[in-house]
């Protein structure tokens, strides 16, 4: 299971130089309804939403998404081995939450201090 971050749909949406391969829109995608947000958010920003809604519906269709609830984010209450931003330590938390229940998790993201912190906690990248 990968738990995929803004920057790896983003990069995927926006066409970037840093893109996923194709193969890991076939693999089990999970994260938090956070990412959904971030996205739209971004496209927003840009004004890109009524260029690439369409495409952003069907990347974001591809994912399974955790809610905002306080038993997956109730990791985020508590001190990271390494300073975090907030939305990063709501992410990371869902991903604590997963790997709490037993899933093998690793992460996608193109955030090096993310990744960094996602180490910290045991959490491997997810090889892009």
């Amino acid at each position: 299971m990968i738990y995929i971050d803004s920057s790896v749909v983003l990069g995927e949406l926006l066409m970037e130089d840093r893109r996923p391969p194709l193969t890991l829109w076939d693999e089990v995608l999970v994260a938090s309804r956070l990412l959904e947000y971030e996205v739209w958010n971004r496209l927003h920003a840009r004004d890109l939403a009524a260029t690439h809604g369409d495409n952003t519906r069907l990347v974001l269709s591809q994912i399974t998404f955790y809610e905002l609830s306080a038993d997956h984010l109730e990791r985020a209450l508590h001190p990271f081995p390494i300073s975090v931003r907030t939305l990063d330590a709501l992410h990371l938390a869902t991903a604590e939450y997963l790997r709490r229940r037993g899933r093998a998790v690793t992460l996608a993201s193109y955030d090096q201090r993310l990744l960094t912190a996602a180490v910290a906690l045991g959490i491997e990248p997810a090889l892009l």
